[in-house]
């Protein structure tokens, strides 16, 4: 089953409507290798289907982030980016020039988290590691402009 199938097959289970600007708010995302703010994504699909609305790509986006499928990401200029789920141990580098993400395995890092929660006292229920940095892009192009 493709990454696109299963996404729509658990918005369709979780009571989501598999409208045609659904698929291809889905489609945008899981092909993506970028964090993209709710209007950049807007932006895209309406090129694909120009009938999409608003309304609709900001409620996808909230059934995936609920399904798990995307997390809202943060980067020093744009507060609001979606970015695909990492899968399992699955961490994500993110470029802060243009957003590009990378995805690497992480650890096991159960055990600091273990020692954390006795520690502070909080029920831990998911983590999200982010690195942030440059891709070679955009060092090449720093480099360019210096």
């Amino acid at each position: 089953m493709t990454e696109q199938k299963r996404w729509l097959d658990l918005l369709e289970k979780n009571g989501g409507r598999l409208t045609t600007p659904r698929k291809a708010i889905v489609e945008l995302l899981v092909n993506s290798n970028h964090a993209l703010g709710p209007i950049e994504i807007y932006d895209l699909v309406r090129k694909q289907n120009p009938k999409v609305g608003l309304v609709t790509v900001y409620r996808t986006l909230d059934l995936l982030a609920q399904l798990g499928l995307v997390e809202r990401i943060h980067l020093p200029d744009d507060c609001h980016m979606i970015l695909r789920a990492a899968r399992g141990h699955e961490h994500a580098v993110l470029c802060t020039g243009c957003g590009r993400a990378e995805y690497f395995p992480g650890e096991d890092i159960s055990d600091w988290i273990d020692r954390i929660s006795r520690e502070s006292g909080f029920t831990i229920q998911s983590h999200w590691l982010q690195l942030q940095g440059l891709c070679e892009d955009c060092q090449k192009l720093k480099e360019k402009v210096e």
